[in-house]
């Protein structure tokens, strides 16, 4: 699913450009790429690998390569080790902080598949899986984890977390039945989508708190004011029909983090 890196790799070019004050180097923009796919590589193939047995009852998912067989565990499992090293080899060669951070990141990018088993705060998991991405940009810019990109991190996992809900709406009726934890499945969708906006909002503020804090000027403004306008149109996107989540989750939320990343180009420029 290389799709899925759009989330996260807008956020990690964004955290380099502030970091940097303009233009980080093409080392830095290929190493950075390197390391954001070979994380989402690692992530996926993980959660791919350890929900074979729930896929396998999911309408939704049933047909997936990873549960039909066209792709066999020991495939799975020689993608997940092989995406894993190439990880902490790229961290290698970025900076010895990035290094350090490689082994405690690949734990916690695992950790998602397994907290849904036991914990409906696995949404928040994942938040913090994608809200890793600015900090690894800055980490890789800097050698330094700065109080800006803390923010912008935070924004980044409530986000996500806001979205996953909303996606999660689509499986409220499987994980009742089959006893999996989600917060749609324990307090229901008018909830859930309460919820959604509680994290959304969450996320515009510390937003502004981060172009605050990183001195930023009028396009990182417009940029966090268009995205605010995005996840309301998401919100009423599947407010209107719940057939829409695919589209709201991956049209409108692909499209925020491009163009958060032109606009603060344009404002580093």
């Amino acid at each position: 699913m290389f799709k899925h890196s759009i989330f996260s790799l807008p956020f990690i070019f964004i955290a380099m450009l502030v970091a940097s004050k303009g233009w980080f180097g093409w080392k830095l923009l290929l190493l950075g790429t390197l390391a954001a796919v070979t994380a989402r590589n690692f992530a996926m193939g993980v959660n791919r690998y350890l929900d074979r047995d729930i896929d396998a009852l999911n309408p939704r998912t049933k047909d997936r390569p990873s549960v039909d067989g066209r792709v066999s565990n020991l495939t799975m499992q020689i993608f997940i080790v092989l995406n894993g090293l190439l990880f902490i080899a790229v961290a290698y060669f970025i900076n010895p902080l990035a290094f350090k951070l490689s082994f405690p990141i690949l734990a916690i990018l695992g950790a998602y598949t397994l907290f849904k088993r036991f914990s409906s705060m696995a949404h928040l998991v994942l938040g913090v899986t994608l809200g890793l991405a600015p900090i690894a940009g800055v980490v890789a810019v800097t050698g330094e984890i700065t109080s800006w990109s803390l923010f912008l991190a935070g924004g980044v996992l409530f986000w996500v977390a806001g979205f996953d809900l909303l996606y999660s709406l689509q499986d409220i009726e499987f994980d009742k039945e089959h006893g999996l934890h989600s917060i749609p499945s324990q307090f229901g969708a008018k909830n859930t989508m309460l919820i959604a906006k509680l994290f959304h909002s969450i996320t515009i503020m510390l937003w502004i708190i981060f172009i605050q804090s990183a001195n930023l000027g009028i396009f990182a403004t417009l940029a966090v004011f268009l995205s605010a306008v995005m996840l309301t149109y998401e919100h009423y996107l599947v407010n209107k029909d719940f057939r829409k989540i695919d589209r709201a989750f991956f049209t409108v939320n692909g499209y925020l983090g491009i163009m958060f990343l032109i606009l603060i180009i344009l404002e580093v420029a």
